[in-house]
């Protein structure tokens, strides 16, 4: 047996004052989370399907010089194996019944409602109108001869509570009369440029219904296996369902078809010297998306992040410098939005490596590309605490773009 892992969130963590690896299943598939002893959890780097137990030990031992018991990477095998992390015949028959319970449900149940917003409507607007009623932006006229576009952030409510409402209460309008929204939002651990799914989304306020002729549409220019490869992560990903959230209080609850789409890492158009641009899995997918579009008045809602930054990233501390330059960079991304310049977009993120970990790049160049000829404006802006020391931020801006 030659163990390989699934693709797993790995974050390290300290538990009882002791160093471990975390590994969490972003599709769900299991629900369980293993805590992996820090100096053992290096030998996850063999579970690459090329090594057996022996092998791993062997290399293990050639590399770090330690000598690690055999019963214990079996053991770490049996513990991953019963959480279906490894990709072997039991993952792949609970990912199939988890897929069918997911695909026969009435819809996409709210992940976050009860722990990150209210689960009670009525709760929930309480909260999302304290927010508005404590904004100065004001609601923006819409002309709906073309589509119409809105950048909202997917940071907890907490601490984008101001920018949500800044942008949200400017885009009111073009909330309030859109015929058709697509959703454009970041897949925080998916390596597809798009996945898809027909499940339609619910919120604390009912069901967005999602237009499935649109996504047959899209999957059948992208490929029914790589659209729905990781349509598991719609169950758990927060960045379409905390705007969702959003558009379905400023509809006052009101349905409107969806077309929810996460959108996956950018990055190898940073080292491969190609651009999205020129890629054509992206061109055919917005011709889809122009042609649902056309005569609906379409708001596109890119859910996207700027800046990830400092020590909880993997950064070093941010002090008044590096504050500044941050803010030189997003002001930059910031005057590419509202010149709606998707190439330049992506250039000023390329040219600099995405030093700062943008979290919106896919979901906002996409929604400049299918927007077309278009100004924003930004609404609201904030850089927010990721860290008890204030030494990680996360920044965060709103856009509306006509």
């Amino acid at each position: 047996m030659n163990p390989k892992l699934r693709p797993l969130d790995v974050r390290p963590i300290t538990h009882e004052d002791a160093p471990y690896i975390l590994l969490r299943d972003p599709q769900q598939i299991s629900e369980h989370q293993l805590l992996v002893p820090q100096p053992l959890a290096a030998v996850l780097a063999y579970f690459d399907g090329r090594h057996a137990i022996d092998a791993m030990l062997t290399r293990f031992e050639a590399r770090y010089r330690i000598t690690l018991p055999a019963d214990a990477v079996a053991q770490l095998v049996e513990a991953l194996d019963e959480a279906a992390m490894l990709e072997n015949g039991r993952a792949e028959a609970r990912r199939a019944e988890v897929l069918d319970a997911f695909r026969r449900a009435p819809y996409r149940q709210p992940a976050l409602a009860g722990a990150g917003y209210p689960g009670d409507g009525k709760a929930l607007w309480r909260v999302l109108q304290d927010y508005l009623e404590s904004s100065e932006s004001a609601e923006a006229p819409i002309d709906w001869s073309k589509p119409v576009g809105v950048l909202s952030p997917h940071i907890d409510y907490p601490r984008g509570g101001k920018v949500y409402a800044d942008v949200w209460k400017h885009a009111a309008q073009a909330a309030r009369e859109a015929e058709l929204v697509i959703l454009l939002g970041t897949d925080h651990y998916g390596g597809e440029l798009f996945t898809l799914t027909r499940q339609s989304y619910a919120t604390p306020y009912g069901v967005l219904p999602t237009d499935t002729a649109i996504v047959d549409r899209l999957a059948a220019v992208l490929g029914e296996d790589e659209a729905f490869a990781g349509e598991l992560r719609h169950r758990g990903e927060h960045s379409l369902e905390l705007v969702a959230v959003w558009l379905h209080h400023m509809r006052e609850g009101r349905p409107v078809p969806v077309v929810p789409i996460l959108t996956g890492s950018f990055h190898g158009f940073m080292v491969n010297g190609d651009t999205p641009h020129a890629d054509p899995r992206i061109a055919a997918a917005l011709s889809v998306l122009a042609e649902a579009a056309t005569g609906k008045r379409t708001l596109v809602i890119a859910s996207g992040d700027l800046a990830h930054v400092g020590p909880a990233f993997g950064g070093a501390p941010l002090d008044g410098a590096a504050r500044r330059t941050l803010r030189a960079a997003d002001d930059e991304l910031i005057a590419a939005m509202c010149d709606g310049d998707a190439g330049a977009f992506f250039s000023s993120i390329r040219r600099v490596h995405d030093r700062n970990n943008v979290c919106g790049v896919a979901p906002i160049y996409l929604t400049l590309r299918l927007l077309g000829e278009s100004r924003g404006t930004q609404a609201g802006y904030a850089v927010c605490p990721a860290d008890d020391e204030d030494t990680s931020v996360v920044t965060v801006t709103g856009m509306l773009f006509r």
